[in-house]
C-alpha cells in the first residue's frame, strides 16, 4: 500500500517504486542507487530519490503510529470495526491523533472531575436533548447529594448549579474530542482565518516594525513571513495569534450538536458550545494550524537553502589561479595569503590599508612583490568587515599596476572564521595561526568551492533565509545530503581527496576517510581501485558503494579514472575489445571515435548492449565515461565574475544598466552583487515580464545576470535592481 501510494504521488512506475524501495531496504546509498542503478530506478535521479526516501520514511512512520492507537484503544477494550477502518484509512498523522483524541489518557481536567462526581449520566440527558418539560434544576435534583463528605472531597456535587455546570464540561469535552469536528474547524479556520501581529512595545522600533500592526489570510501568508513573524514572536517583538472565523464555526458546531430547538436543555447546550470551543479547541487549533505554517515554511526554506547550497556547492572550480587571498579587516589588519595552482600556501603576511594605520603604499609594495615573486593573476577578497574598502584599495592597486592579466573578485566568507578556528583547521594546519587559515579558506574557495566548503557545516555557508529560525535537525540531513549528492555527482580524486571530502562519498563515515587518507599516507598513492579493500573497516559492502565515485588519475587501470564501476569492468573491456578500441586511449583524453566504432560494428547502442547482456542506460554511462572521463558537472554551471574596477553606492544612478551576479536567492527575490559593498535585491515582481511563481524559477546562485537601477536609499545603503531590462 505505501509503495502505490509513492508511485501515485510521485508519478513513478510502481515497479521501479518497489524496486528502488528495496535498494533502500538493502542498505544501498541514494548516490550510488542514483548513478548505478539506473535500470532499477528507470532513471530516477538524486533529488526524486530524496523524495522517495522522504515520503517513504513518513508513510512507515504514519503506519507504525496506526497499529500503535490500535493496540492503545483495543487495550481499553473500545475499538470497534468502523474505528479501527477509519484509523487505517487516514492519510495524515494529524487524522489518527484527531481519531485517538477521545481515547487518549488525560491529566485531571473539568471534565474528568465531574466524572468522577458521577454527573456523566446527567451530561448524556442534557445532550439528548429529548426533555421539553420541566426544568433544567429539576432534571439536576437526582445527582445532587446530602453527603457534605462526598461534596468537601470532590466526589459529589451539593447543588443542582454544580451539577449542571459539571455536566456542561463533560458535554464540552466530547465536543472537543469529537475528530470530526476538529478536522472541520481546522479547514474551516485554515481557509478563512487571519493571522494577527501586533507589537509587544508599540514605541520601540524594531526590524518588526511592518508587523507592528499586521494582519494577513492564513492561506495567503507567504512562507517568509510566517518565518519572520516566528522570529519576532520568539524575541519577543511581536505577539501572534489567529482570529478565526469564531461564528461560522458556532454555527458549525450547534448545527451538528443542538438536535431539539424545543428541549429545556438549549440554552445550556449553546453555552457548552462555545465553552468547547473558546476553551479547549480554540487553542489547540490555533497551536496546530501555526505549526501547519511553520511546517510549510520549514519545508520550503529547506528547499530553497538546498538548492542554493547546491548552486553554491557546484559553481566551477577556477583553475589556473595563483591567487592571492585576502581577509578583510580594519585594527588587526587585512590577512593575506598567497597561494599556488593546487592551493599550496607559498606565502602568507598582513598588510594595513584601512584605517587606522592607513598604509596604502606600504600594503601596496607587499602586493607588487607577491604578485611579481609569484606570478599572482588573481585576488580574492573576504566579503566580511573592510571587505568594501579592501576592495576600493585592491582596485586602486590593480589600476596603478596596470597588468592586463590581474583581476580579482569578492568570496563570500561565511563560515571560514569557523573553519579556521576549528578541530579540523588544527589539524590541517597545525603551525598557522587561525585569521591566516581563515584567509586560505577564501583562497581556496575559489579555486575549488567543492573541496573546501565541505569543510564547514553547511549551514554556516549563509545562501538561505531565517536558517537559524528552522527546524536545526531536518536542516542539517538536508543540507549534508545535498552535500553527498554534489560530492558524488562530481567524484573525488582519491590520491588527493582531504578526508572531509571523503567523508561525503557514498558509504564513507568520517572514521574510513580517516583510514584512507592514513593508508595512503603510509603505503603512497593509490594504484588501483581494489587497494581500498586493504582499508581499515572498509569492507566489501562499503567498496560497492564508494568506489565508482573514487578516481585514480595515473594508475594500473585506466577505468579507475572514470565513473565506470568495477562492477562494470568486464563490460567495459568486452566492448573496447569488440570495438576494437585500446583501454589505453581513456587516459590519454578519453576515445573520442567510440560513437563511430559502435555505428560501425553494432549499428546502435541498443543492440550492442543486448550483445553484452547489459542495460541500455548503463552501457549509455560507461559509453559515456570513456569518451570523456570523469567529466566534471560544474563545467556548465555559470563562471567566476572577475572585476579590476569598483563602483561605489554614490556612483550608482537610476536606469543605470550592469552586469552582476546572483549570490543569494529567497523566496521574496534575488540578491545580485554589481560591484558595490551592498548586494542589490532583485524583488520577485521584477525577475521577468512574466509572472514569476518563484524567483528559483527565473535565477540560481552564481548566475551572471543584467540588471538596471531602479531606487537607491543612501542612507540605508539599500539597492533596488530590476531585470526587466
Amino acid at each position: 500500500m505505501i509503495n502505490e501510494t509513492i508511485a501515485a504521488e510521485l508519478g513513478l512506475k510502481l515497479s521501479n517504486v518497489e524496486a528502488t524501495v528495496k535498494l533502500i531496504d538493502e542498505g544501498n546509498t541514494i548516490p550510488f542507487i542514483a548513478r548505478y542503478r539506473k535500470e532499477v530506478t528507470g532513471g530516477m535521479t538524486d533529488v526524486v530519490l530524496r523524495d522517495l526516501e522522504e515520503r517513504l520514511t513518513y508513510l512507515r512512520n504514519l503506519q507504525e503510529r496506526k497499529e500503535e492507537v490500535i493496540r492503545l484503544i483495543e487495550e481499553q477494550g473500545k475499538l470497534t470495526d468502523e474505528l479501527k477502518e477509519a484509523i487505517l484509512s487516514a492519510e495524515m498523522l494529524q487524522r489518527v491523533e484527531d481519531l485517538y483524541k477521545p481515547f487518549k489518557q488525560k491529566r485531571a481536567t473539568r471534565a474528568s472531575k465531574a466524572r468522577e462526581r458521577g454527573l456523566e449520566p446527567l451530561a448524556l440527558i442534557i445532550k439528548a436533548m429529548n426533555i421539553t418539560t420541566g426544568t433544567p434544576k429539576e432534571v439536576a435534583e437526582p445527582f445532587i447529594s446530602k453527603d457534605a463528605e462526598l461534596i468537601e472531597s470532590g466526589k459529589a456535587v451539593g447543588t443542582a448549579e454544580d451539577a449542571l455546570a459539571g455536566a456542561s464540561d463533560i458535554i464540552a469535552e466530547i465536543i472537543a474530542d469529537d475528530p470530526d469536528f476538529n478536522q472541520d474547524l481546522r479547514k474551516i479556520t485554515l481557509q478563512k482565518g487571519q493571522i494577527i501581529a501586533e507589537a509587544v512595545d508599540p514605541e520601540e522600533s524594531t526590524v518588526y516594525d511592518m508587523y507592528y500592526e499586521y494582519e494577513e489570510a492564513l492561506l495567503k501568508i507567504p512562507n517568509h513571513r510566517v518565518l519572520a513573524i516566528n522570529r519576532g514572536e520568539k524575541e519577543k517583538k511581536l505577539k501572534v495569534k489567529i482570529k478565526a472565523p469564531i461564528e461560522t464555526i458556532h454555527n458549525i458546531l450547534k448545527s451538528a450538536v443542538i438536535t431539539n430547538e424545543q428541549s429545556i436543555f438549549l440554552d445550556l447546550m449553546h453555552t457548552a458550545v462555545e465553552d468547547a470551543y473558546k476553551r479547549l479547541m480554540a487553542p489547540s487549533i490555533e497551536r496546530e494550524l501555526r505549526n501547519i505554517l511553520t511546517e510549510r515554511a520549514e519545508k520550503e526554506a529547506l528547499k530553497l537553502f538546498s538548492r542554493n547550497t547546491e548552486k553554491l556547492l557546484l559553481t566551477p572550480p577556477v583553475k589556473g589561479a595563483r591567487l592571492i587571498a585576502i581577509d578583510p579587516g580594519f585594527r588587526t589588519g587585512c590577512k593575506v595569503t598567497m597561494l599556488d595552482e593546487t592551493g599550496k600556501l607559498l606565502a602568507y603576511t598582513t598588510i594595513y590599508p584601512t584605517e587606522p594605520k592607513k598604509d596604502v603604499q606600504g600594503s601596496k609594495k607587499v602586493l607588487t612583490d607577491l604578485v611579481d615573486k609569484y606570478n599572482a593573476n588573481v585576488i580574492a577578497i573576504g566579503n566580511g568587515t573592510a571587505s568594501r574598502e579592501t576592495e576600493l584599495f585592491v582596485s586602486d592597486f590593480i589600476n596603478e599596476l596596470g597588468r592586463k592579466d590581474l583581476h580579482y573578485t569578492i568570496v563570500n566568507e561565511a563560515g571560514a572564521s569557523i573553519y579556521s578556528a576549528s578541530k579540523l583547521a588544527s589539524e590541517e594546519y597545525p603551525d598557522l595561526d587561525v585569521t591566516t587559515k581563515g584567509a586560505m579558506s577564501i583562497g581556496r574557495r575559489l579555486q575549488d568551492p567543492l573541496a573546501e566548503l565541505v569543510k564547514i557545516s553547511p549551514k554556516h555557508i549563509g545562501v538561505g533565509q531565517y536558517q537559524h529560525d528552522i527546524n536545526q535537525g531536518l536542516l542539517d540531513v538536508a543540507l549534508t545530503n545535498v552535500v553527498e549528492d554534489c560530492v558524488n555527482r562530481v567524484g573525488v580524486d582519491l590520491n588527493t581527496a582531504s578526508s572531509s571530502l571523503l567523508s561525503y562519498i557514498a558509504g564513507i563515515k568520517s572514521g574510513i576517510a580517516k583510514n584512507i587518507v592514513a593508508y595512503r599516507e603510509t603505503n603512497g598513492q593509490f594504484q588501483d581501485r581494489k587497494q581500498l579493500k586493504k582499508v581499515a573497516k572498509l569492507g566489501e559492502k562499503t567498496f560497492k558503494q564508494c568506489a565508482g565515485f573514487m578516481r585514480i588519475s595515473d594508475g594500473k587501470n585506466p577505468l579507475d579514472a572514470t565513473a565506470v564501476h568495477p562492477e562494470s569492468y568486464s563490460v567495459a573491456d568486452t566492448m573496447l575489445t569488440r570495438l576494437g578500441i585500446d583501454k589505453r586511449e581513456i587516459a590519454t583524453g578519453g576515445a573520442q571515435h567510440i560513437d563511430e566504432r559502435i555505428s560501425q560494428v553494432y549499428g546502435s547502442i541498443k543492440k550492442m548492449a543486448e550483445d553484452l547482456d547489459v542495460g541500455i542506460m548503463t552501457l549509455t554511462d560507461i559509453v559515456s565515461e570513456i569518451k570523456k572521463p570523469a567529466r566534471d558537472p560544474r563545467e556548465g554551471m555559470p563562471p567566476v565574475v572577475f572585476r579590476n574596477d569598483v563602483l561605489s553606492i554614490e556612483d550608482l544612478k537610476p536606469d543605470m544598466e550592469l552586469t552582476g551576479t546572483v549570490r543569494n536567492v529567497v523566496d521574496f527575490g534575488a540578491f545580485v552583487d554589481i560591484g558595490v559593498k551592498n548586494d542589490g535585491l532583485v524583488h520577485i515582481s521584477q525577475l521577468s515580464h512574466k509572472y514569476v511563481n518563484h524567483p528559483m524559477d527565473v535565477v540560481s546562485i552564481g548566475d551572471t545576470v543584467k540588471v538596471k537601477v531602479l531606487s537607491i536609499d543612501y542612507d540605508k545603503q539599500k539597492i533596488s535592481l530590476t531585470m526587466k531590462v
